[in-house]
């Protein structure tokens, strides 16, 4: 009988030295035969939704985590059945050695031949097309042996995984992935024994009506509220009764995950970390929403997107080249002040994740039109929760539009690394003197906040000036460029 490769993929680290990951949804089972770089599951991070593809070719043996699952990076998610004709070549990145027979290719072969995928490197994609599967054969005594599985190494901060392990096992892989479930299949998930940690509820009295008996967050949530019924347990003490039967319909508990989680930590080490200052500028904006109607109706922005937050977002790029300081980061480490000859312009977006800053790359090459795209095309794919990791960071300044909250204005924390960001305000009719007459006016309110340290009062003042400047009459451009 020849031997059987199962291999095992780890979650790894996707960005910035993530430690764990929730697995929203898998998209294979097992028994499943997946292609490379086929898309096997649906993972949130701290900071975006990320597809992970299959490293390999083969058939699904085992998935070692249930959807819902926080997972720490390092730790084996799913395995695969792989043929020996289909394992990458020994020294390969992300493989273990000895994973195949035969020396190791030098390692000019090895990263001509590895195929880049969202997570790293892949295992190699064969020309002559996915390889063909041996017949299972089933043999007396097959039931009786079990895969001997590598140890996982511990998994710290930030760690070194290698994300693949290779197991040379006789046993057919159905078997033996059968009892490895058996044996390893959870009760619930992290999440639902945090909410009943939250509850005070002992999970041993809940049903489960989950696969196999799995306890989800429903039947926590029936058993709160008493409309599950109790499963036999020993007596409980009336205090621990009384704790179990407490209601919730006064009060809702979320667990602190995600973009959520990411979001607070960011914004504790943000406002203890660089001492913020806020600035307040009101301005005449009537000039700019002119501008606005007269672009929309020309007949080069005939179909694209207009708003006051894309001529903002243009004012901010222009004042930002006479007050470069506002375009910079403090570099605790180095002691140094690390000055951005470009511009990467974040724009704070509310999702139905949380609060997330995607940032358009080198925005200050780009025209107005330009801009507008990528200001319509950043909205939409975080509304729809697809923003990359990449377009999650990098980020050099930002803005937030707190104006179409019906908001004046207020006092936004800087993002991390960033030395400025800017609140634009509601667009309101309010009386103002203009031409030394009282009128009614178009008028916005501009929030400032920068990071003392990198930029001083008087910086921080003259860019909120240019910018009120461009706002409240746009031909003053032409004596800034």
């Amino acid at each position: 009988m020849s031997a059987t490769m199962i291999k095992e993929f780890r979650l790894p680290d996707l960005g910035e030295g993530l430690t764990e990951s929730e697995i929203l949804s898998w998209k294979v089972a097992v028994g499943d035969t997946v292609t490379l770089n086929q898309v096997i599951a649906e993972v949130e991070t701290a900071k975006a939704v990320v597809e992970l593809p299959s490293p390999f070719a083969g058939t699904v043996a085992a998935l070692h985590e249930q959807a819902g699952s926080v997972v720490e990076v390092g730790k084996p998610i799913v395995s695969f059945e792989v043929d020996d004709a289909g394992a990458p070549p020994s020294g390969a990145s992300g493989y273990d050695a000895g994973a195949s027979p035969g020396a190791a290719p030098s390692p000019a072969e090895s990263a001509a031949k590895r195929e880049p995928n969202l997570v790293g490197y892949g295992a190699v994609v064969e020309k002559s097309g996915r390889p063909a599967r041996r017949q299972r054969s089933f043999d007396a005594g097959a039931t009786e042996r079990e895969p001997v599985r590598e140890p996982v190494p511990a998994v710290g901060p930030a760690p070194a995984v290698e994300p693949f392990s290779t197991v040379e096992t006789t046993a057919p892989p159905a078997v033996a992935s059968e009892t490895s479930a058996e044996q390893e299949r959870p009760r619930s998930t992290p999440p639902v024994r945090k909410l009943a940690r939250d509850l005070g509820i002992d999970l041993e009295l809940v049903k489960g009506t989950g696969p196999g008996g799995l306890i989800t967050r429903s039947d926590v949530q029936d058993f709160a509220s008493g409309s599950q019924a109790q499963v036999s347990a020993p007596e409980v003490a009336p205090a621990a009764a009384s704790a179990v039967g407490v209601s919730t319909e006064r009060e809702t508990r979320t667990p602190i995950k995600g973009v959520r989680k990411f979001t607070a930590a960011a914004m504790v080490q943000s406002a203890f970390t660089a001492p913020h200052v806020t600035e307040f500028l009101t301005v005449d904006v009537t000039p700019t929403m002119e501008l606005l109607t007269r672009l929309k109706a020309s007949r080069e922005f005939a179909g694209y997107k207009l708003t006051p937050l894309t001529i903002a977002a243009k004012a901010v790029l222009i004042a930002l080249r006479r007050n470069p300081s506002l375009n910079s980061r403090w570099d605790e480490g180095a002691q140094e002040i690390v000055q951005f000859n470009y511009v990467n312009l974040g724009i704070a977006a509310a999702t139905p994740r949380g609060l997330t800053v995607p940032n358009i790359k080198d925005a200050d090459r780009m025209t107005l039109l330009e801009l507008s795209t990528a200001l319509s095309a950043l909205t939409d794919t975080a509304r729809s929760g697809k923003t990359s990791p990449a377009d999650l960071t990098g980020g050099t300044i930002s803005i937030t539009n707190i104006g179409v909250f019906g908001i004046d204005a207020g006092t936004p924390i800087l993002n991390p690394g960033e030395a400025a960001i800017v609140a634009l305000g509601s667009v309101r009719k309010a009386p103002w003197v203009h031409n030394d007459e009282l009128a009614v006016r178009q008028v916005m309110s501009l929030s400032l906040s920068f990071d003392h340290r990198l930029v001083d009062g008087e910086q921080g003042s003259k860019f909120l000036a240019d910018l009120g400047a461009i706002l409240s009459d746009p031909a003053t451009v032409m004596t800034m460029i």
